[in-house]
């Protein structure tokens, strides 16, 4: 069973967004996961108007990067760093979903 766009966003629009976790490395993928984040804002008002509007930017390449980083992150840390790396890690896999889904719905519109 795949999740579809309308589940992934209602999952999207009540998960918290990830903490911040001691080393350099996760508060710089934290902050890369935000600039993705703000691209797939796109997706909430399409949700809420019907406006189809996608970003610039090519948000699932973006997406992509940070859901390999955090997979590094993951085999290399351990105690709460781990428990960020993998709720980035998480957050960007839903993002990607939504985002997904949000330029296969708009496309069909």
């Amino acid at each position: 069973m795949e999740l579809s766009f309308v589940d992934a966003y209602t999952i999207w629009s009540h998960v918290p967004y990830p903490p911040h976790g001691t080393t350099p490395e996760l508060r710089e993928l934290r902050t890369d996961l935000a600039i993705a984040h703000e691209h797939t804002t796109g997706a909430v008002v399409f949700m809420r108007t019907g406006a189809f509007r996608p970003s610039g930017a090519d948000v699932l390449a973006e997406l992509d990067e940070i859901i390999t980083q955090a997979g590094v992150l993951c085999g290399e840390y351990a105690g709460e760093d781990l428990a960020v790396a993998r709720e980035i890690h998480a957050y960007a896999t839903l993002l990607a979903i939504v985002y997904r889904g949000f330029l296969e719905a708009g496309e069909s519109v």
